[in-house]
């Protein structure tokens, strides 16, 4: 073993610590998705017409989108600059300190035009924090990895997002289970204000972790890119454009299925809240498994391959996903959404963290990933839900435009990534 090759203890407390804090940032951040549609609605921007209430409800969820470049860009300078391990301490403790004020806030009948105000406000909070972690957490993971085994690593913080999404539809579907009243009055807000324990116990595991051996390299060179940005815009163009069209499916569709999904089977199918949060829970379920397989398989086949098969696969089954869903039928209507949500979108989020580092060199690679992720996030993600609003109230509840806007955007990233080249490490 080299002297500045990390040992197995190091890269496995590495790992840990990126899965957690990825975990807990994910959980923060699409609790207020599942949340918005059902609880901020009405509590935060009431009105005469439910749809125009859950629009702006979804506008706030959106918000947060726009936020998250900002965030990946600030952060993003400073992890090129100064390190990843720093920021990953900020941008958890950003999210964390947002999240549980969210469950403290006050609604609009007790502080009228303040409520909705300071709930954007800390939904803007939560998209700025958010933009630094996913980048920093998976580099930590990328850089420490031995580079035939990059795909698999970098997809184990990708588990966060479906460990989060687990954690926030589980516990939305337990506090369900109070009488609507009660869950409107102040069950919500158990989910929100549980976040801080997550908190604590990130940054008790990542003040415990060391710097990436690739950038403590860029440090003692001393070549550190002056303008991380600046340099990343001027030096990789091509590889910004071809990062964003790829990602256009990942947020498409999780959005689609894993958000949206729940207003769709329970205010359009008619299927109860609680069923159909217990589906999204048992798809990230699934999706925690799957991850890791498909990153791994990306070591093998690719990541630019793979993640072209995930997006063609992912078009493939949007027709028939929704017409599953739309029976209404809690075992079929499972199927609908757990085979596509928790299966097949993992052959593009595995290796999809992966795909993305290996665009750019270490220099500006915390910049690189953030911009790419977090700003095309912004029309691949923080708009699908007021999409698929407008989309099903506009066509009297038949998803068929909806489905046909998944097949699209799968189609897009399935081009994108076939004209990614594979990089030496591969």
């Amino acid at each position: 073993m080299q002297a500045n090759e990390p040992t197995p203890g190091q890269l496995r407390r590495v790992v840990f610590a990126s899965v957690i804090g990825a975990t807990i940032e994910w959980y923060d951040f699409f609790l207020y998705g599942i949340v918005a549609g059902i609880v901020f609605n009405k509590l935060y921007f009431p009105a005469d017409d439910p749809v125009v209430s859950t629009l702006l409800a979804y506008t706030t969820f959106a918000i947060g989108f726009v936020a998250r470049p900002l965030g990946g860009i600030i952060f993003g300078h400073f992890g090129d600059k100064l390190g990843r391990k720093n920021m990953l301490v900020m941008t958890l403790m950003i999210m964390g300190v947002a999240t549980v004020l969210i469950g403290l806030l006050p609604t609009y009948e007790q502080i009228g035009i303040l409520a909705p105000i300071l709930l954007l406000l800390l939904r803007i909070a939560q998209g700025i924090g958010i933009g630094g972690e996913w980048g920093g957490a998976v580099l930590m993971a990328y850089e420490y990895a031995p580079g035939h085994k990059r795909g698999l690593y970098a997809s184990l913080p990708q588990i966060g997002l479906a460990i989060g999404l687990c954690l926030a539809s589980g516990v939305t579907a337990l506090a369900s289970f109070l009488p609507d009243e009660q869950f409107m009055a102040w069950g919500w807000r158990i989910a929100f204000l549980a976040s801080v324990l997550l908190v604590i116990v990130g940054l008790y595991i990542r003040l415990k972790i060391v710097e990436t051996p690739e950038f403590a390299k860029v440090k003692e060179t001393q070549t550190e890119a002056k303008l991380p940005f600046a340099e990343l815009i001027r030096t990789y163009p091509k590889n910004i454009l071809l990062g964003m069209g790829a990602r256009y499916i990942d947020g498409v569709f999780f959005n689609v299925f894993a958000v949206f999904s729940i207003n769709y089977l329970s205010k359009t199918v008619m299927m109860p809240r609680t069923t159909a949060l217990w589906l999204v829970t048992i798809a990230a379920l699934v999706m925690i498994a799957a991850i890791p397989i498909f990153g791994r398989l990306s070591d093998h086949w690719g990541r630019p391959k793979t993640y072209a098969v995930g997006s063609l696969l992912l078009a493939i089954v949007a027709f028939p996903a929704f017409w599953l869903m739309g029976t209404g039928d809690p075992f079929i209507a499972g199927i609908g959404l757990i085979v596509p949500l928790g299966i097949l979108y993992a052959i593009c989020y595995g290796p999809e963290a992966a795909l993305f580092s290996d665009l750019f060199d270490a220099r500006v690679r915390y910049t690189g990933i953030s911009f790419v992720y977090q700003f095309s996030g912004i029309f691949a993600s923080g708009i699908t839900p007021i999409i698929a609003t407008y989309l099903i109230t506009e066509n009297g509840g038949d998803p068929a435009y909806l489905a046909a806007y998944v097949v699209f955007a799968a189609l897009v990233s399935m081009v994108s990534a076939m004209a990614i080249k594979r990089p030496q490490n591969d």
